[in-house]
Formats: structure tokens, sequence, C-alpha cells
């Protein structure tokens, strides 16, 4: 492969995870979901109306997946100060 191309794709690569650093989980988890959903129907379909519509069902399940998550680690500190009380 072209070595400008590699070095090209690296420097991506980490400028796109130093802008996730200040990003909020749930930011974080919706914007995972739009490019995951988004990249998979793009390859499956070929089409740029498809990858849309992956990247919209993608991001709605990343926040889906983020409250769920919030509402475990609601329940569990709930656990952990009810135990404390005993």
């Amino acid at each position: 492969m072209n070595r400008k191309f590699i070095v090209s794709c690296a420097l991506i690569g980490a400028m796109t995870l130093a802008a996730c650093a200040s990003m909020s989980d749930t930011d974080r988890r919706v914007t995972t979901g739009a490019a995951i959903g988004g990249a998979a129907a793009g390859v499956i379909s070929g089409e740029w109306g498809w990858a849309a519509a992956g990247a919209a069902a993608g991001a709605a399940s990343g926040y889906l997946y983020d409250q769920s998550k919030k509402n475990e680690q609601k329940a569990y500190e709930q656990g952990v100060k009810d135990g404390q009380k005993k």
C-alpha cells in the first residue's frame, strides 16, 4: 500500500480518538452507533440512502444502549446505598 495513505489513515484515526475524549458517554455511544450503522448499511447495500437509514438506526440503538447502562448504574448505586444502611 501507499505509505502516505497508511500514515494519513493513522493520523485521522488518532485525531478522531482525541476528539472523542471530551465527549460524554451518551454522545460517544450515539456517535459510535451511528458510525457502525451507517458503515454497515453502506457496505451491505452500496447506496447512500440505506447508509443514512443505517446511521439513524445506529444512533437510536446507541441512545437506547446508553439509557440501559444509566439505569443499570442507578440500580447498582441504589443497591450499594441499601447495603450500607444495614
